[in-house]
């Protein structure tokens, strides 16, 4: 199901939850990395990281578990995404009950890299997912990478 994969970006994509099953299409569609930012346990029902891990590496993915809850974003999520992607993030796909989630934690991701959040939003909005209440953040986050 190539298409439950949504491009933010070359090289990252964005999904709702992902089964055991989608795990292979991944493979297949050229994935190197799948992030999972649903915590275990959100949901009736849904798929465990463990679970999910296990299906990855059969695959011959990478796999890393960055749960975000209700508490949202912080700093330590973007650091962990950024090795995550360092190590092993050629292709790709991160997901969470609806997308919007990894599509934030991506996007926070690009702005403490210097990007440009107009062209973040943008990029998101393409993509089906309205971010453009996270401009404080995207602005801040950008703005702590221009002091260092």
């Amino acid at each position: 199901m190539p298409d439950k994969f949504t491009a933010l970006r070359p090289g990252f994509s964005v999904s709702p939850q992902l089964t055991v099953d989608d795990i292979a299409d991944a493979a297949k569609a050229g994935y190197t990395l799948i992030v999972n930012n649903r915590p275990d346990g959100e949901m009736f029902g849904q798929p465990e990281s463990a679970d999910l891990e296990a299906a990855a590496r059969k695959a011959g993915l990478a796999y890393v578990h960055i749960p975000v809850d209700g508490r949202g974003i912080s700093m330590s999520h973007i650091s962990a995404l950024k090795s995550a992607l360092e190590e092993a993030g050629d292709k790709t796909v991160a997901f969470c009950r609806s997308g919007a989630r990894s599509t934030v934690l991506q996007s926070y991701l690009a702005a403490a890299e210097g990007r440009d959040p107009d062209a973040i939003i943008a990029e998101a909005e393409k993509a089906g997912y309205d971010i453009r209440g996270q401009r404080p953040a995207l602005e801040a986050l950008k703005a702590a990478r221009q002091e260092d």
